[in-house]
Formats: C-alpha cells, structure tokens, sequence
C-alpha cells in the first residue's frame, strides 16, 4: 500500500508539472460540479432550510417534492455514487487534486465524496487522504472526521467523536422500536476533547452533540447498540 500510495503522489507531482491550462479549467469545471452536487443534495436534509432555497435545489436537480419525501436519499445516494465514479478518474489521472492544481475551496471536493462514500472506498483512499493533509491540501480535522467514519463503518469505537448516528432501538420497557440519534462510542470519552483539540477540532464533544439535538449524557457502548438493535 505504502509503495503504491507513494507511486501515486509521485505521479501526482509529475502531472501537475504538465498539465496544461485548458486541462486545468476542465478539471476545476468538473470539481465545481461535484462539489455542488454533494453539498446541495445533503442542504435539502437541513431542517431550518427555507422553502425558497429548497425549491431553488428541487428544480435544479429536476426532482418533485413528492418523489423527494418518497426517494430522497435513494436520489443522494445515486448521485454520490456518480460522483464518485468521476473523482476515481480524477484521482487515477492527477491524484489528489490540491490547492496548487484548482485551489482551495475546491481542493476539498474528493475529501466530501470520499467521506460520503462507503467503507471499501473510505478505507481505500485514506492513505491518500493522509498524504493529502501531509502536504498541506487537507486539515487534521478532516482526517479526524475521515478515520472517525471509517472506524465507525467497522463497527468499532472512534476517536475523536466526529461520528453521530442513528438507529431503530428497542425500547426494553415497550418493546417497541424507537429511533434514537447518539455519538458513535468512543474509544476514550475521558480524553475525547483533548484529542479533539489535537485535531484542531474547535468544538468540545458536549458542544457538538448539542449543536446536532443529541443528548450525550447518555453514552452508548458498542455491545449496548448490538443489544438495543436486537428485537
């Protein structure tokens, strides 16, 4: 992996050399474009979102209110899923596209599409990723919310409490099914804000949690997940 990643940025630095300024704008015209999609599809779920904005995204990506409150995270996903076939090719031909190639703002673009991805892909590119921040084209609290996700996804305890999530709990008094939203476990509440702080992350674990509507008094462990997940 390591001698791959590093063929990768070698080949990286190479393009960036050679590519010429029409390849440039067409790569910046793509990102833009990814990045828009990424982010405007996920605004639609925010809940303090005005009608007007909200309509505004519905007739961009052509979608009905209707087929939205019925498909609208099948339509994210599908799009996610586009994205990322597009990103794959812009990482397998200049990879990671830093701020040097197409500046800042979009330097972030393959960070979202591979944070909203699924685990094969998170756990194939964070190596890139750290080399990315390594070299200045990405923030510590981006790998923290990456590595974060990643362990999350393999069922393990994180870190740096980046991770909130959401399941159908069986409540043990009812027995009846009840969503619940809570901070992924962590590794080390105790630490956690200290680590935070290691990672540049400026909110405390309390802070954030508020900030999402989580109550973090209650902390589950991974094996109190398994157990309220199960009827």
């Amino acid at each position: 992996m390591k001698i791959k990643l590093t063929i990768i940025t070698f080949l990286a630095l190479l393009t960036s050399c050679s590519v010429t300024q029409n390849q440039k704008d067409k790569l910046k015209s793509e990102l833009t474009q990814i990045l828009k999609s990424d982010q405007e599809l996920r605004e639609l779920w925010t809940p303090d979102l005005s009608p007007e904005r909200k309509n505004e995204i519905l007739q961009t990506y052509k979608i009905s209110e209707s087929e939205f409150q019925k498909q609208g995270w099948k339509i994210t996903e599908k799009n996610d899923s586009i994205n990322l076939l597009k990103t794959e090719k812009i990482i397998k031909k200049y990879g990671y596209p830093g701020k040097e190639l197409v500046g800042e703002k979009l330097s972030n673009a393959v960070w979202y599409v591979i944070q909203h991805s699924k685990l094969p892909i998170i756990e194939k590119y964070f190596p890139l990723m750290i080399k990315a921040q390594e070299n200045g084209d990405l923030s510590k609290q981006q790998i923290a919310m990456m590595k974060d996700r990643m362990l999350m996804y393999q069922g393990k305890e994180q870190i740096y409490g980046t991770q909130g999530a959401g399941r159908l709990f069986v409540n043990p008094e009812t027995k009846k099914e009840e969503w619940t939203n809570f901070i992924w476990p962590i590794e080390n509440p105790e630490k956690v804000n200290e680590l935070r702080t290691s990672m540049d992350i400026k909110m405390s674990i309390e802070e954030y949690a508020k900030s999402m509507g989580i109550d973090y008094s209650k902390k589950y462990t991974l094996k109190e997940i398994e157990k309220l997940t199960k009827k």
